[in-house]
């Protein structure tokens, strides 16, 4: 549970930081406002992907004890290598986007499989979930 809870953090406060990080970088290399690039998905996919998905399975944990489940670990680190690698992609393609640079059909590689990586982290998600939701026993009716 520890591990979910530091995750989330970790994961909120870069988030946050990339935002300011495009905010800044953007800016300081003159790069036109409202012009498209990558940077600008970092802020919300380390949020949204990273803080808040981390949350909720946080919230499952407490109340079906996921970690029980042997897919469980499987999940958090696959799930989050396919975070850190997408995000590093997002970063690496939006900075060559800001500097005037060309990308390569490589990033979008490498940021197809972090996709691939967070999928397979999600189907690993429910299997483990599923494993625990139906391994919990139902409560019991209080009697009037």
């Amino acid at each position: 549970m520890r591990k979910l809870f530091y995750a989330a953090f970790a994961y909120m406060l870069v988030g946050v930081l990339s935002g300011l990080f495009y905010r800044e970088f953007t800016k300081a290399n003159g790069f036109p406002e409202g012009q498209a690039t990558q940077l600008g998905l970092v802020h919300t996919h380390l949020l949204v992907l990273g803080f808040v998905v981390l949350l909720i399975v946080l919230l499952l944990e407490k109340a079906f004890a996921l970690s029980e489940s042997r897919l469980f670990g499987w999940f958090f680190w696959i799930y989050n290598a396919g975070l850190v690698l997408t995000s590093a992609m997002l970063v690496w393609h939006g900075c060559l986007t800001v500097l005037g640079q060309d990308s390569s059909a490589m990033i979008s590689g490498i940021a197809g499989t972090g996709h691939i990586l967070l999928s397979a982290g999600m189907v690993l998600l429910f299997l483990a979930l599923r494993t625990r939701l139906f391994a919990a026993k139902p409560a019991v009716a209080a009697s009037a």
